[in-house]
């Protein structure tokens, strides 16, 4: 029997489909030196929330990519570009609201504030109550001596 090792490369080979690799950017503009001043061409190295694309999607090989990275990193250190982006979108569909939820965490948070409150006034009693109490321990300990 073929072990998955041997499977997987089989199914690999069988597949007829040949992928194009993506020629770099690089390559394309003919670009000799990678300046981590050079903003512009490192943004086309980056996501739209500023996370460094991996060498697959940017068409980059081993050299390009360490070259890319340092000079984003370098850049971000001097504050030319950003160590994170947020972006704002609107969710659609899948989650729904916190507020919209029927049970769960949303129903109990407004349960355990009245809760909460009744406890914090109950623990502020017991406080008191104890220092009376340790007030008659302490009176009681030194009529005793």
């Amino acid at each position: 029997m073929a072990s998955k090792k041997n499977k997987a490369r089989s199914a690999r080979d069988a597949n007829p489909r040949k992928f194009k690799k993506k020629t770099s950017v690089l390559i394309i503009d003919k670009v000799e030196f990678i300046d981590y001043k050079d903003v512009d061409l490192l943004r086309r190295f980056m996501s739209d929330r500023s996370k460094i694309k991996n060498r697959r999607v940017a068409g980059n090989d081993l050299q390009q990519q360490r070259e890319v990275a340092n000079a984003i990193k370098v850049a971000r250190e001097m504050a030319l570009l950003p160590y994170a982006t947020r972006v704002a979108s609107t969710r659609t569909g899948g989650r729904r609201d916190r507020d919209d939820r029927g049970g769960g965490r949303g129903r109990d948070d407004g349960d355990n504030k009245e809760n909460n409150s009744e406890e914090t006034t109950d623990t502020g009693d017991d406080a008191a109550d104890e220092s009376v109490d340790t007030g008659d321990a302490v009176a009681s300990t030194e009529t005793e001596a």
